[in-house]
């Protein structure tokens, strides 16, 4: 195989073994289940005293020890002992279904089964069922109550589903706030993980952490060496869940978002339980490559023509409020949402290809968004300023070929929102305007009701459906997290839920570390698509925040249109500073809407290399990105067509370029590869690599 050498750096790199796949596959009882692959195996066990558990094992290495089940209510005994087994249902299923749009078309959904009905040999002799569904690459199991004379309304204040672990292992963990996702992330042994430390945090306008638990996804690496993430699925009328650190027992334990008074979850019976989950990888690279999370939601829901839901790229009167050259609000006199800064913008994308237009700022209620108790009632999501047309903006835009993108930022009274979604969702109707951002900034009101509990669940789920009547697809911030539902509802597009972008530009903490993003692509981003909004060429962002500086390369900021993925991809930057740059071609060029993804290479925090194939096309993109640290890496074009040549271009980090010394240090190649080749790529400290390869026509 040929090999070509791309940039000047030259460092050592080495490849990790996974652990031995050595093992029995053979069904030991009849509560044990065995993958479709025959390597992993669940067991379920109820003991002499009721008490019921699960395990996860591969061959003879165990992954998750005894794990325990069960609840707690308000006005009802526990439910956590005295099990009996009445019925034990086995099958299995495998398919391939179509996505409309996403990280590959064609998803294969392929597991075994063991549905577990159970009963209490005791009063008040509660009937319930416990359903796994084992891949090859993890475990999703929930609970399900049906309908009974025992159970009407439940009130559970608690869960009381474990999650064991071996040794200790290290993990890459948020803290458990009921409020917000946007923490840096810790990596740490499970034993030294401390959320409680984390509670101060001068640049998050609502926390709310209230003990020693974290975030999901949370992501681990077992001194077996498999890696293990831990999520729930169909998040669907319920808490978001957290996971409560238990280092006496060395385990996770699920941990609800509670009510304001308290309670967990409010439910009637019958009812479902989101999917807990597991995903089991020998290489940190399949835990992205994974569908497990996906497949355990319900098919799509939508019918008929779904071409108003389209992934694109899209510009925004955004980031240049956050570098403070403008505002939100008309009273400041700087306000930037303008009929003719809009016009300005719009002939920016047109220029560039840039199909789509978020415009902020551009209806009433800006001067009290936020820091104000009484944000009741303050916006209204139809009426422009009056130095906004949005009827001649929208019909410019069209004219142009730029699509609007509308926002609504609630200001976290998500009551005066629901008052006005069928005017607003109407009115994009009217307009022709197919996709919103919505934002939660702030504590919600009413006071005590929390943006990861059950009352802000049901509303995210009311905003959803209503965007869903009236065409609209949703880009969520200060979101409930991702839990697969854009397999139900496709419309439900991309969200943040991530320290973003706009940190870089305010944070007092300095911005976003530069291992940042090698750790959200083996974490958050397991969770679904992730609005980071990359595109920024002015990095040390003068003259308007001097202090402050985007950490890595351009290099790497051009990658992270492959690497981080979303539909709606953003340029974030300002016209001014993204016109003339040489990488402006490569956002020009990149696609966002694939037929297959691979990740290469990758290690949680360090690096991560992935390559994506283009829908309804044969270009390849690959974007490569590494910590602090210079990485020399080799990439196998093993997944391009066998013999056929390819146009390769390159966009890399320069000579010393370096993510504090010399961040904008960049070098485009071109020049022609085959499949099977091998390419040598160079990372800086804080850098990246952006490849774009289209096949040529054989001669």
């Amino acid at each position: 195989m040929l090999r070509y050498s791309i940039s000047l750096l030259v460092l050592s790199f080495c490849v990790a073994c996974g652990p031995s796949d050595s093992a029995p596959t053979q069904d030991d009882g009849n509560n044990t289940l065995i993958a479709p692959g025959g390597k992993l195996q669940l067991a379920f066990e109820v003991n002499d005293a009721g008490v019921a558990s699960y395990s996860l094992s591969q061959g003879y290495q165990v992954i998750i020890p005894a794990s325990g089940l069960g609840f707690t209510f308000d006005g009802a005994p526990d439910l956590k002992a005295n099990w009996q087994i009445q019925n034990v249902e086995k099958t299995s299923f495998d398919e391939t279904w179509e996505q409309p749009w996403g990280e590959q078309r064609l998803v294969q959904n392929r597991y075994s089964e063991m549905k577990v009905d159970l009963m209490e040999t005791v009063d008040p002799k509660r009937k319930f069922s416990l359903t796994f569904r084992l891949y090859d690459d993890g475990l999703g199991f929930r609970y399900h109550f049906p309908q009974q004379a025992q159970m009407d309304e439940v009130m559970i204040t608690d869960e009381l589903t474990e999650f064991t672990l071996t040794g200790d292992p290290h993990c890459w963990w948020i803290p458990g706030d009921w409020d917000i996702y946007e923490h840096i992330y810790n990596q740490t042994r499970f034993s030294e993980i401390d959320a409680t430390s984390k509670r101060d945090h001068p640049n998050l306008a609502q926390t709310y952490i209230p003990e020693n638990a974290v975030n999901t996804p949370v992501t681990l690496k077992t001194e077996d060496g498999f890696y293990l993430s831990f999520h729930e699925a169909n998040l669907t009328d319920y808490a978001g869940m957290t996971l409560r650190v238990n280092k006496d027992s060395n385990r996770f334990e699920s941990a609800l978002v509670a009510w304001a008074d308290g309670i967990k979850v409010k439910q009637k019976v019958p009812f479902s339980t989101p999917w807990r989950t597991i995903q089991v990888a020998e290489r940190a690279g399949d835990l992205i490559e994974s569908n497990l999370i996906i497949n355990l939601n319900e098919p799509n829901k939508l019918e008929g023509d779904l071409s108003w839901i389209a992934p694109m790229k899209y510009a925004g009167i955004w980031w240049e409020m956050h570098l403070d050259k403008g505002t939100w609000d008309l009273a400041s006199g700087r306000h930037s949402a303008t009929t003719e800064n809009a016009k300005r913008y719009i002939d920016f994308c047109a220029e560039n290809g840039i199909r789509g237009l978020l415009i902020e700022g551009w209806n009433t209620g800006w001067e009290r968004w936020i820091g104000f108790p009484d944000r009741e009632g303050v916006f209204d999501f139809v009426t422009p300023y009056e130095d906004y047309d949005i009827h001649e903006v929208v019909r410019y835009g069209k004219e142009k070929g730029v699509d609007i993108v509308m926002h609504h930022e609630t200001s976290a009274a998500p009551r005066t929102y629901e008052q006005q979604l069928d005017t607003a969702y109407a009115l994009m109707q009217e307009l022709g305007i197919h996709a919103v951002k919505t934002g939660y900034v702030g504590p919600i009101i009413p006071e005590g009701e929390r943006h990861h509990g059950q009352w802000m669940v049901r509303h995210y789920r009311k905003v959803l459906e209503t965007a869903t009547k009236y065409q609209v697809a949703i880009d969520a911030h200060e979101p409930i997290k991702a839990t697969g539902l854009r397999r139900t509802y496709p419309n439900m597009m991309t969200r943040e839920g991530l320290r973003g972008q706009e940190f870089n530009a305010w944070s007092a903490e300095g911005g976003n570390p530069t291992d940042h993003l090698v750790v959200v692509a083996f974490t958050r981003m397991l969770a679904g698509p992730i609005d980071y909004t990359p595109g920024i060429f002015n990095l040390s962002m003068n003259p308007y925040k001097p202090d402050n500086q985007v950490k890595h390369t351009l290099a790497q900021e051009l990658a992270l249109y492959v690497v981080i993925y979303s539909p709606l991809q953003m340029m974030s930057d300002l016209p001014e500073h993204a016109s003339g740059q040489p990488g402006l071609q490569w956002v020009r060029d990149v696609a966002v809407d694939w037929e297959q993804s691979k990740v290469l290479n990758g290690e949680p925090g360090d690096y991560v290399t992935i390559a994506r194939q283009e829908r309804g096309g044969d270009r390849w993109f690959i974007g490569s990105i590494t910590d602090e640290e210079a990485r020399s890496l080799t990439l196998n074009l093993d997944f391009l067509n066998n013999g056929q040549t390819y146009r390769m271009v390159v966009y890399q980090d320069g000579q010393g370029a370096h993510w504090e010394e010399n961040p904008t240090a960049l070098e485009i190649e071109e020049r022609q590869v085959k499949g099977g080749d091998l390419v040598d790529v160079q990372l800086a400290p804080g850098g990246g690599v952006a490849i774009m390869l289209e096949p040529l026509s054989q001669e």
